[in-house]
């Protein structure tokens, strides 16, 4: 059979992914004894943090082999706080295993994972863990699943014992009987030689069965679905053989070399570690690779197997596989080696609160600065701010969570003390209506850069996009790319202090100088011109929503419907069903931080809440905040002149 897969597991948090994890490769006999979350010693949760509270943290790599075929697994974290992770693993993933728990069913975070590889069209194969819990019910759940996510849904097993230590999984053949039926009914809708034997009333032979339900598999028409309890066994054994029914990787050594960094990390010994799935090509020990969009090539040192905790050396990288490279220096994640590979971009979350962080010792406030530059280089979304005019340090963060992990990072791996201030709603902001942004800067000489924009607010989610309507003769091309490269930062801060989002912006006129201008002077004239069109625009704010999923007894539902209405939230209709309730609701982030710790309280920890998030909506003036401005505002403009010219 042979090959290599690479898959990702992904669930909300809770579901049991790493416990899977490990009974998976036990059963495969890569471990001798096996590891469990409780006692902390598993595979993939194997630094002090995540042993500690018994969460994961980062997405680990490790490997195993069952009937031939090469299965790199990425154990990925499922709590939100973490998304991030998740979101990098994506991208180099053949297939995936959703793991959805029968004790607490589709979470929020469920959905989220659903709709990414949905949108990423990554095939994915559903194992329902837990099925020993007190009160599951499988069918049901099955059912959830076909109508919420996809009528595709295959059914792979019967099960007994469901809600007892003693259940137990058998698999469905596909030569007769239910499987037989769903295989037969897949192939028939769109198979021409199936089809020859469904019309002359022959049973379609197995091998065409298996050979379109891969197709219908790869190409996430159908999502085979096993049942099973990791932490008993059960099921892993019927699973790993689910595995194989997942597309394998490209395996093309022949072709241009392309790769997709994914992950980096830092080795006290070793350095960086560009960790990178190889879609195509071969890259050897000493070999200099090419970094798209650099100038420079970097020589690979040492090429290593990651396997949790343990490294071993590989010396070559060849295409379908992952592995980590050492000696890459100015590597960053996102990287691409060599040639482009497909693009695969989702955001599964983004940080919705900024924290100061300050050392305990202030004399370590530089040591500090560069402790958190070389995190943000492994978790991009921390988008680090460090301002040296005011000495203050500024994080970005997803959750309460990830403060304490960042916390015990530092600690461990730097050996200082972190403190932070009360995280803050991060808000953004956007034009309120379409206006002209003018700037003409020819004053102190030698300078020269004048420039027109047309400013556009654009609907929720647009971000930013930039265009030119001028040709070279108005404004240089290379000067018009400057004007591009300095937009994105000068956006950073609008008029109130926040980004500013969801706009597009159109170079519609202005000059350059042949002799006087200089080829810094559009830098400098870029924000000044920004501003001044958000000031003729008038800006937004928009704050973070999130999207609230509350299930409880239903005797919760009119204080629910308070609490909700109290957070200026929107929701609908509850929906109860056998004494409980279940309720959505989209609310502000900045009046629902704490709000989970008081939902515990209401339903003395019985009720269920998750949340995900939901977008940005303009927010009354008087209920937002505005920014303390970093640096110079380009509004001061002779200040700002004098600071671009590096003349303060």
């Amino acid at each position: 059979m042979g090959g290599i897969i690479n898959i990702g597991i992904v669930a909300h948090a809770d579901a049991g992914k790493t416990t899977l994890t490990e009974r998976l490769l036990f059963e495969a006999g890569e471990l001798r004894t096996l590891g469990s979350v409780d006692g902390r010693d598993t595979q993939t949760d194997w630094m002090d943090i995540e042993r500690q509270r018994g969460i994961s943290v980062k997405a680990s790599s490790t490997r195993l082999f069952w009937r031939d075929c090469q299965i790199n697994l990425i154990d990925t974290p499922g709590h939100v706080d973490f998304a991030g992770e998740v979101q990098r693993s994506l991208s180099m993933l053949d297939a995936a295993v959703l793991v959805v728990s029968a004790a607490e069913g589709i979470q929020g975070q469920t959905e989220v994972l659903w709709e990414a590889l949905e949108k990423l069209e990554i095939p994915t194969l559903l194992f329902i863990n837990k099925l020993d819990r007190i009160g599951v019910r499988p069918q049901e759940l099955l059912e959830e699943l076909s109508r919420r996510f996809s009528p595709g849904i295959i059914e792979m097993e019967r099960w007994e014992g469901a809600g007892d230590r003693s259940c137990r999984v058998y698999p469905l053949e596909p030569e007769s009987g239910p499987l037989n039926d769903s295989l037969t009914e897949l192939a028939v809708d769109s198979d021409p030689e199936a089809q020859e034997y469904f019309l002359s009333d022959s049973p379609v032979p197995v091998p065409i069965l298996l050979r379109v339900f891969k197709e219908r598999i790869a190409s996430r028409i159908a999502f085979p679905v096993y049942l099973g309890a990791a932490a008993l066994g059960v099921g892993i054994k019927e699973l790993l053989d689910g595995i194989l029914l997942l597309p394998r990787a490209r395996q093309d050594e022949d072709a241009p070399l392309s790769g997709l960094v994914y992950k980096v990390e830092h080795d006290k010994a070793m350095g960086k570690a560009a960790h990178v799935r190889l879609f195509s090509g071969a890259i050897s020990n000493r070999d200099t690779v090419p970094i798209r969009g650099r100038e420079q090539v970097e020589k690979v040192t040492q090429i290593r197997r990651v396997l949790g905790r343990r490294a071993v050396d590989m010396g070559r990288l060849a295409a379908g596989d992952i592995g980590a490279l050492y000696g890459l220096s100015g590597v960053r994640i996102g990287d691409v080696i060599g040639s482009e590979p497909l693009s695969r971009e989702v955001t599964l979350t983004q940080p919705l609160l900024k924290a100061q962080v300050f050392p305990k010792m202030p004399e370590q406030l530089s040591d500090m600065v560069a402790a958190l530059g070389e995190l943000t280089e492994e978790d991009p979304l921390l988008d680090m701010e460090w301002e040296p005019e005011e000495r203050e340090l500024y994080i970005k963060i997803t959750g309460m969570i990830q403060l304490e992990v960042i916390s015990a990072l530092i600690k461990e791996r730097f050996g200082m003390e972190a403190g932070f201030s009360s995280p803050s709603v991060i808000y953004k902001e956007t034009p309120t209506r379409s206006g002209i942004g003018i700037e003409e800067y020819t004053w102190p000489k030698p300078c020269w850069a004048c420039i027109e924009f047309q400013i556009e607010p654009m609907e929720r989610g647009y971000g930013f996009k930039f265009q030119s309507a001028v040709g070279d003769r108005v404004i240089l091309s290379r000067y018009q790319a400057h004007i591009a490269q300095a937009l994105p930062d000068a956006l950073k801060q609008g008029l109130y202090g926040w980004e500013v989002t969801d706009l597009r912006i159109t170079l519609t006129g202005g000059s350059h100088h042949l002799i006087h201008t200089h080829p810094l002077d559009f830098f400098t004239a870029t924000p000044m011109a920004l501003m001044n069109g958000l000031e003729n625009t008038g800006s937004t704010l928009l704050e973070p929503m999130v999207t609230m999923r509350f299930s409880a007894g239903e005797e919760h539902a009119g204080r629910l419907i308070r609490d909700v209405m109290a957070m200026r939230g929107e929701f609908d209709s509850p929906v109860i069903h056998n004494g409980s309730l279940t309720m959505e609701a989209r609310v502000p982030v900045a009046d629902s931080l704490n709000y989970s710790v008081e939902f515990a309280s209401l339903t003395g920890g019985r009720g269920v809440l998750s949340s995900r998030f939901s977008g940005y909506e303009p927010c009354p003036p008087e209920l937002g905040k505005t920014a303390k401005r970093r640096g110079i505002d380009p509004r001061d403009r002779a200040k700002w002149i004098l600071h671009s010219r590096s003349a303060l």
